[in-house]
């Protein structure tokens, strides 16, 4: 796989609940991650006392971040509004040249920053809600 460019990496939402993503922010800065807690099964009798895990347990979550700016004041609302209800929405993160992921997130952290001689800027924060689903490119 040849590198790929990190403004392709994409950060959609499903505003209208209806399956149909949107790009709702010029995110600069974009992270997503893959996380599973082990569930350590080891006794007495391990082999050898080396660790044991059990196969198939444990917590699993993404999350996601970004920061950038709004492309317009209906992206700003979106956003702003489904933090302060704490709801959990349906997005999309879209990997170049690899698939996207798609699942139910809650915005966990909204910031908003700017210096005086430039653009208000933001930092989002999503932590999956649910089940998340992947489909290759």
């Amino acid at each position: 796989m040849t590198a790929q460019k990190g403004k392709d990496l994409l950060l959609k939402l499903d505003t209208d609940g209806l399956g149909s993503f949107v790009t709702v922010a010029g995110l600069k800065a974009k992270r997503l991650a893959f996380n599973s807690e082990s569930v350590d099964i080891t006794d007495s009798e391990s082999s050898g006392r080396w660790r044991e895990l059990l196969a198939g347990s444990g917590i699993q979550r993404a999350a996601a971040s970004g920061s950038g700016i709004f492309k317009d004041a209906q992206s700003d609302e979106e956003i702003r509004t489904r933090f302060f209800a704490g709801a959990i929405s349906p997005w999309q993160i879209v990997i170049p040249d690899f698939g996207a992921v798609d699942g139910p997130f809650q915005i966990i952290a909204l910031e908003y920053s700017g210096n005086h001689d430039g653009e208000v800027t933001f930092e989002l924060a999503l932590e999956s809600a649910g089940a998340i689903s992947f489909a290759a490119a």
